[in-house]
């Protein structure tokens, strides 16, 4: 066991929203985890906050378990699955939080997954010469992107500053491309300086050029802008 996967334990807990199963350890949380929300009082709120329907007896306040505010049953009726705030199963979201939580479910089920199987890449550390074979993954609580060849490498997700996709087969008047490697640049605790890496797909093996492929693809989704995509932040 690596050391970045060392305190991976989960527990369930029960909230105000629902169940949820969640790191034993606050420093393990997933970088692309989101806080529970605060629900808006419900002395606050005596109407629906999103179609003005007055409350009463026979129409119910609801909260939206993403955003935490307060609507009528016809606002906030759909329950969709929230995977950022690890909840076990579906829960109720407004419209607007329940499109937003739809979308993301898509980054969870296939990018981040895809991440976590891992593919195989020659790796150049700096302006050094010389690559070595590793096989690249996001850690299982998405913390790290984890390096494994006769070297050993852990990369903390929120010290990565830049990702940079390299891509072959452009034409000025356009055409097919394919991802064939990456630079990243990141910086090591305790030090200001970026630090390069150059990961190049290998070329041995077909089904390894597609599961290169298909890592660099959701690396690609993962960053935005060429910045590593803080969800958290969302």
């Amino acid at each position: 066991m690596s050391g970045c996967e060392a305190r991976d334990a989960k527990k369930l807990v029960r909230s105000p929203s629902g169940l949820r199963m969640v790191p034993e350890h606050r420093s393990a949380r997933s970088p692309f985890g989101l806080d529970e929300p605060p629900w808006v009082p419900d002395k606050e709120c005596p109407r629906c906050m999103q179609c003005d329907t007055k409350f009463d007896f026979i129409t119910r306040k609801h909260h939206c378990r993403r955003c935490g505010k307060c609507f009528c049953d016809k606002c906030c009726s759909k329950k969709v699955p929230l995977p950022r705030m690890c909840f076990v199963d579906p829960v109720r979201q407004c419209a607007e939080c329940a499109l937003i939580s739809q979308k993301e479910t898509e980054f969870y089920d296939k990018q981040l997954k895809v991440l976590m199987n891992g593919a195989t890449f020659f790796v150049t550390l700096g302006t050094s010469d010389k690559s070595e074979l590793m096989v690249c993954r996001l850690s299982n609580n998405q913390r790290y992107l984890v390096l494994d060849g006769d070297s050993h490498y852990e990369i903390e997700i929120i010290q990565i500053s830049t990702v940079q996709i390299l891509t072959e087969g452009f034409t000025p008047g356009g055409g097919n491309t394919r991802a064939i490697g990456m630079i990243l640049q990141y910086k090591v605790p305790g030090s200001e300086e970026l630090t390069q890496m150059k990961f190049t797909a290998s070329e041995d093996f077909s089904c390894n050029k597609k599961l290169s492929a298909s890592w660099l693809a959701a690396m690609h989704k993962v960053s935005k802008g060429g910045k590593i995509y803080r969800m958290l932040k969302k």
